[in-house]
């Protein structure tokens, strides 16, 4: 005999559908004959009803909850029926989707986690949780794991989240974050495309040591742009992963995998630096001091600068394969006709290496790179970049960003590069000083983005071409962009 319950609406209890996780789920019918299924989620000690509900401010891509209330033994949410789960297309489908379902898919996603940023963490993104609703793919269960962990019942502690999707920090018992929840995206993606997950446990012991201690393995089937993507929202290190908006940006510029000798054959560089075994992905310990933060994060700058230097080197290589090369270890030097290109080891930076009034933004790796050309007859010997590893736009979100210095006109003095790179010291932090110092920004702190390199690589060949050319010459009028609102200021 069918059940009712009353909440805001009567409604009919129908079969079962699914186990849910955390509750149970049955197909719903409302008095005027709207259809819907029903999440009994049950009255766990230690656990409030507020806790399912949280205020997702209208997030696009989010299965909405259309009517809710209480029965004695559990709280009820009533929500939109889906067409399936993410779980059963994947079962369905039986294997690694293609490439464009997978971005589909992960368009539709991330439209909703770009929404949620900075509101709402979910806390265990998996396909089970992702439903096809009205031809998007959306997000549900939103409360459903934070209700969990709160319950103080040792039976229920195991539906908080789900081991196979879970990142590093929460085997920490660290807070969740939007970058957990990337996190899941990344393992979610490698699912989609290789027909299983990156660590297969399977009981929870395995599944905490290969989250926190091993690296995932390759994907060289994919797009080296889509393979680079996953490999990023799988870093160790949830300061290092790329932000919903970054990786929404990035979807629409991947594409199927070319059989040309350019681009392509510079993202698959890329891709090799980022399958590196050991360079982003290992923990020292469950627990994270600030200097072991820093450790893990230096490991994931050295990587993608790593990333960054070949996809540069081959690039120009391959444009000029004249060019003598010079290299050791990461750091290199490129010399035709007289200019020389230089990328720089990548070197740890101190936690207060300033000596002055510090930024407002912390930097963890440094290193440069320098085009120099035999000096002219004004003095001028080329330009040099700084390339710092730092959360210079938004606190706790670290990536490389590219910067440059220059001397105040006032000082009536000049160097003989034009602009000149720094390292995070007394002068350059004068430079971002809020008043007014002999040293300036010369140049925008500009996000290198590991996904997309052609602006940067670009722009590094035709300096070098030009000083190779002999036209390379001071800059007319320093800055050259305009730097003021690139970084954060305290």
């Amino acid at each position: 005999m069918a059940k009712t319950i009353k909440l805001n609406k009567e409604w009919e209890l129908g079969e079962r559908i699914d186990g849910g996780g955390f509750g149970q789920v049955f197909a719903a019918k409302s008095a005027d004959g709207l259809s819907a299924v029903a999440k009994l989620v049950p009255k766990a000690p230690g656990a409030q009803r507020e806790l399912l509900f949280v205020d997702l401010g209208g997030a696009q891509n989010v299965v909405p909850v259309i009517d809710s209330g209480e029965t004695k033994d559990s709280w009820v949410l009533i929500m939109p029926r889906a067409t399936k789960s993410l779980r059963k297309h994947l079962d369905d489908t039986g294997g690694a989707l293609d490439v464009p379902d997978v971005l589909s898919i992960l368009t539709d996603i991330m439209t909703a986690l770009v929404d949620l940023d900075g509101k709402v963490v979910h806390r265990d993104l998996k396909p089970e949780n992702i439903l096809l609703l009205d031809g998007k793919w959306c997000l549900a269960d939103f409360g459903i794991s934070r209700y969990a962990e709160s319950t103080t019942a040792p039976d229920t502690q195991k539906y908080a989240w789900t081991p196979a999707y879970a990142a590093p920090e929460r085997w920490r018992a660290e807070r969740a974050t939007i970058a957990t929840d990337v996190y899941a995206l990344g393992v979610i993606a490698f699912e989609m495309a290789a027909a299983g997950r990156p660590f297969i446990g399977p009981e929870p012991h395995d599944y905490r040591h290969q989250h926190l201690h091993e690296d995932p393995p390759d994907l060289p089937q994919l797009p080296a742009s889509l393979a680079s993507l996953i490999k990023e929202c799988l870093y160790k290190a949830p300061e290092a992963r790329p932000r919903p908006a970054n990786v929404a940006a990035r979807l629409p510029q991947i594409q199927p995998a070319k059989t040309s000798a350019g681009l392509e054959r510079l993202k698959a560089a890329n891709l090799a630096e980022v399958q590196r075994k050991g360079e982003a992905a290992r923990r020292a310990s469950e627990l994270r001091s600030e200097v072991d933060q820093r450790k893990e994060l230096l490991k994931v700058a050295v990587s993608s600068m790593k990333q960054v230097g070949v996809a540069l080197l081959q690039a120009i290589s391959t444009a000029a394969p004249s060019a003598e090369i010079h290299q050791e270890r990461d750091w290199w030097t490129l010399s035709l006709n007289g200019a020389q290109l230089e990328l720089g080891q990548t070197r740890p930076v101190a936690i207060d290496p300033w000596n002055f009034d510090p930024p407002a933004f912390d930097v963890i790796a440094q290193t440069h790179v320098i085009l120099r050309i035999p000096r002219d007859r004004y003095e001028y010997e080329g330009r040099s970049h700084s390339l710092w590893y730092c959360d210079a736009r938004e606190e706790g979100y670290y990536q490389w960003f590219e910067t440059a210095f220059m001397l105040s006109p006032f000082t009536g003095q000049s160097t003989r590069m034009k602009p000149f790179a720094q390292e995070p010291n007394e002068a350059s932090a004068k430079a971002l000083w809020n008043g007014i110092a002999e040293f300036q920004l010369a140049w925008p702190f500009t996000p290198i983005d590991l996904g997309n390199l052609d602006e940067f690589i670009d722009r590094w060949a035709d300096w070098f071409a030009t000083a190779a050319q002999g036209q390379l010459v001071s800059p007319s009028t320093m800055p050259e962009r305009k730097a003021e609102g690139s970084w954060r200021r305290k």
